[in-house]
């Protein structure tokens, strides 16, 4: 099949990109800027309908767009996030009602922060959003909102939770703190992380564009079936990486810290424990269940150039 990437050219975009290809697909990147690569790029300027429409006849949809939520939680920034998000979705929005045809498939990323701060409680597809933080909640609904008006067959609203995977900011910070003997919990350590090793997000896609059973719609969590607590990952890093034990990080520190790496410190303090559903009650086969393995497989991929 076609596929459509808007956000082709980020961490989790370039390797979707490269999946599809690998198996046989056509895939075109809607990019701001043309770049050398393995892809057909077509530029956009994210915000208007333009020349571009036409790659979308037929074509199933991939929307990723969107800045990096590693920011201090400004106002300025705020509202960058949301802007980065809403207006490539809009213009997406605008174009599929230009089409000849119903989009067959349109998958749009969104992120389990939607939910907030959740505390203990247990998050399945059916959980409805939180009210805040706004540099959270707020721009993953503003997000999602944006799409509700899209000209498709089938919409399925992506909630992903933390991506593990090689030579990305998060997995990257994460381990640089574990070596630097940084690796105890954050805050209380009790907030929850859902998490989902990269070769299983990619075959969550993959089962979202490309139904083998009942296709989806709707809001789908694509996250691994066990989150654990924050001192349970700062703790799996460690013997990952063959560290002993590290002093915990109180909040407070976390907080002066978060202005110095000019970061935003709800991301490590805040948690959610959600599930994915309605993957499992489909019989969906997480490779990499178990963080411990799913940490030891990356190592092992990074030290082999994979």
């Amino acid at each position: 099949m076609k596929v459509v990437v808007a956000g082709g050219s980020g961490a989790l975009g370039s390797r979707l990109c490269e999946d599809l290809a690998n198996r046989g697909h056509e895939v075109v990147v809607l990019t701001r800027r043309s770049r050398t690569g393995p892809f057909r790029q077509v530029e956009w300027d994210g915000r208007t309908v333009g020349s571009w429409r036409t790659e979308l006849e037929g074509s199933a949809v991939v929307n990723l767009a969107g800045e990096l939520v590693d920011r201090r939680p400004t106002p300025a920034n705020l509202d960058l996030l949301t802007r980065s998000r809403v207006e490539p979705t809009r213009a997406l929005v605008e174009t599929s009602a230009t089409l000849s045809s119903l989009v067959p498939v349109w998958l749009q990323s969104s992120t389990l922060a939607i939910y907030g701060d959740a505390g203990e409680q247990v998050l399945d597809e059916s959980a409805p959003p939180a009210d805040g933080p706004p540099q959270m909640a707020g721009v993953a609904k503003a997000w999602e909102l944006a799409a509700r008006e899209a000209n498709t067959e089938r919409m399925v609203t992506l909630r992903t939770g933390i991506v593990l995977d090689n030579d990305t900011p998060a997995l990257d910070r994460l381990r640089a703190l574990a070596r630097w003997g940084l690796g105890g919990r954050v805050g209380s350590g009790r907030q929850w992380v859902s998490w989902i090793h990269i070769e299983d997000w990619l075959a969550v896609v993959r089962a979202m564009l490309l139904p083998t059973g009942p296709a989806m719609s709707g809001v789908v969590h694509a996250t691994g079936p066990h989150p654990v607590r924050n001192a349970d990952l700062m703790a799996a890093l460690r013997a990952d990486a063959g560290r002993p034990a590290a002093p915990p990080t109180p909040r407070a520190l976390v907080r002066l810290g978060a202005v110095l790496l000019r970061t935003d410190p709800a991301l490590a303090l805040t948690g959610r424990r959600a599930i994915p559903a309605r993957l499992l009650d489909a019989g969906f086969d997480f490779r990499h269940p178990d963080l411990a393995e799913a940490l030891a497989d990356l190592r092992l991929r990074h030290r082999a150039g994979g």
